[in-house]
């Protein structure tokens, strides 16, 4: 992850230090690397000056350790000042905890999961975007052939389930409020994950629904 996460950002014309403690991971790196690379830790102050701690702009910690990735991102913050610092965390219940105070970070495991929840049931509230804690994920769903004439608005329970945007035939729309369903739609909802029952209720709540005047394209 390290190692890949670096070459992109070389890619975007970042400059880019790597701290590993493994020798051997630096092997990873293409004969084009550009970036420095520092053999040592990510919390050791003298490995994170030789990277140019002081002059970043940004700090991911991607260990393979929570704890190692946790430290460095508060010495990143608290020490160097850097203002974008995250941190990969494979236990979820740690991710959240860090994440209230103030710690952005990457639930692995979480992010994982629900990637592989989306292909075993594609008609379940995981989706392509999840936030750190895995508890609010962004959901991609067909319109349901009930709602085809029933004004969008709808689809939305305060604080629990937001439609954001609509795809009608490839081409995304954000202003949602007047619209009307058509066959073919493609729905963007931001929901709790704990929500997924309202969800469905909702894009059930079409079935037997009498039609709304004026159910022109919008």
């Amino acid at each position: 992850m390290g190692s890949g996460l670096a070459l992109r950002l070389v890619d975007q014309g970042n400059t880019v230090s790597i701290i590993d403690k493994n020798p051997r991971a630096f092997r990873r790196l293409p004969d084009r690397w550009t970036g420095a690379t520092v053999l040592g830790s990510g919390f050791d102050r003298d490995d994170l000056d030789r990277a140019g701690a002081e002059r970043a702009g940004a700090l991911a910690a991607v260990t393979s350790g929570d704890n190692s990735n946790i430290l460095t991102a508060r010495i990143a913050r608290e020490t160097y000042g850097i203002a974008n610092v995250v941190a990969r965390i494979y236990d979820p219940r740690r991710a959240e905890i860090y994440q209230r105070v103030g710690i952005p970070t990457v639930a692995t495991v979480t992010w994982t999961i629900d990637q592989v929840m989306r292909r075993l049931d594609p008609t379940s509230t995981v989706g392509d975007w999840a936030d750190p804690s895995g508890r609010l994920v962004l959901v991609e769903r067909a319109l349901p052939a009930a709602w085809a004439g029933r004004r969008l608005s709808e689809l939305s329970v305060p604080g629990r389930v937001t439609l954001v945007a609509v795809t009608r035939a490839g081409d995304p729309r954000l202003e949602v409020a007047d619209m009307v369903g058509q066959e073919g739609d493609v729905l963007h909802l931001a929901v709790v994950v704990e929500a997924a029952a309202d969800l469905e209720a909702l894009l059930g709540a079409g079935l037997g629904a009498g039609v709304v005047p004026g159910s022109e394209d919008r």
